[in-house]
């Protein structure tokens, strides 16, 4: 489920230049749609963590996965930029419902010194699911169409939403714990967790560079290396798949490794390697050679992805059960809303302000600097 989250995710950048064409989009309004996904998905993530309370967590998450895979199918319906809009608004909904919860409820099926390692197996899904989405949507699309890709790979989800419903859900730690925590109370007592609150603010940085080169990479390797489309899609979903599974499955390892030889460990290990991550997606974003670039942004998603399973672990391990679902869905609202909600159509606007897509995605290092900043004072000050 989580491998389809972030494959019909990520579809539409792969078909950007098609449907861009198409329905007579610029720069900026292609970045809107994935734009519009994430301002519903992180403003709709705290309506399913408080209908966690009323619901059973599994139920909303089989309805979560059905209706983004509808909606992903539905963006082949699109005649123009609004109804293309409103379409990729809706896949924000179901993924709302299920991202604010598969995190805390795996969170509840196992004891604190096992959840990194399988939160990272959780999470390898991300860059599994971001390189199909790429690669597959790419292909789809070049070969059949844009409307097609969306239509074919929206459908895979329907299949998989039944399968919520075999998921055993433990009650929720914060039921059976102790009363619901109310959003107001949630908030005063995550404002005094610098655990969560470093997390959380490197966590928004690196979001905002990641969205930011995923919606626009595919795009950056054709215009500027004359790569064709699908070639350009195949290429990011590659070394998406690559950087991000290697790096995913080694940042879990090390991070459990480090525990006892560093004080925070998880902040520790993530701000380290993304300063690693930081320096190279800057030398491939620079470099004139084709095959430097990708061979840069390939390390630079190794290093990147170190970060996914440590951080979901801080996050869980430093809130207590009754407070998981409203730290995550407050997770989510702020890592989107200052993160990935704003870097793809602020690159597209600079591009079109300056005529050079080469300056606009310079923005993307910057923050991923400012992601390492925060982890590293973290590291030393919580």
């Amino acid at each position: 489920m989580n491998l389809l989250n972030y494959f019909d995710r990520y579809v539409p950048s792969a078909a950007k230049e098609l449907f861009k064409a198409e329905l007579g989009l610029t720069d900026a309004e292609t970045s809107w749609p994935l734009t519009a996904f994430v301002i519903v998905y992180m403003l709709t993530s705290p309506v399913f963590a408080a209908l966690a309370d009323r619901m059973k967590r599994t139920t909303i998450i089989a309805i979560g996965v059905a209706l983004w895979s509808l909606a992903t199918s539905g963006a082949a319906l699109a005649t123009g930029f609004l109804t293309l809009l409103l379409a990729r608004a809706a896949v924000g909904v179901g993924e709302a419902a299920y991202a604010t919860l598969a995190p805390p409820l795996i969170g509840d099926l196992y004891p604190p010194e096992r959840r990194n390692r399988i939160l990272t197996w959780f999470y390898v899904a991300i860059p599994v699911g971001a390189a199909l989405g790429f690669s597959v949507g790419g292909a789809l699309a070049a070969r059949f169409g844009w409307r097609i890709a969306f239509l074919l790979c929206g459908a895979p989800g329907l299949l998989v939403a039944a399968l919520a419903l075999k998921i055993r859900d433990p009650g929720g730690g914060a039921r059976e714990r102790e009363p619901t925590v109310s959003y107001p109370r949630a908030l005063r007592a995550l404002a005094r967790n610098p655990h969560y609150l470093y997390a959380v603010l490197g966590y928004t940085a690196v979001t905002f560079a990641a969205g930011g080169m995923a919606d626009w990479l595919p795009t950056y390797l054709h215009r500027r290396y004359g790569m064709e489309l699908a070639q350009a899609g195949s290429t990011v979903g590659m070394v998406t798949v690559l950087g991000g599974l290697g790096g995913t499955l080694v940042g879990g390892m090390l991070a459990d490794r480090l525990v006892g030889k560093t004080k925070n460990p998880y902040l520790a290990l993530s701000g380290w390697s993304m300063i690693a991550a930081t320096l190279l997606a800057a030398g491939a974003l620079l470099t004139p050679s084709a095959t430097l670039c990708v061979a840069g942004v390939g390390l630079a998603q190794f290093f990147l992805w170190f970060y996914s399973g440590p951080i979901n672990t801080e996050i869980v391990n430093s809130t207590e059960p009754a407070l998981r679902a409203r730290a995550f869905s407050l997770s989510i609202l702020a890592i989107h809303l200052f993160g990935d909600a704003i870097s793809p159509p602020i690159i597209g606007a600079v591009s079109d302000a300056t005529g050079s897509l080469s300056l606009a995605v310079l923005i993307v290092p910057l923050a991923m600097a400012a992601g390492a900043a925060a982890w590293c004072v973290g590291w030393r000050r919580a």
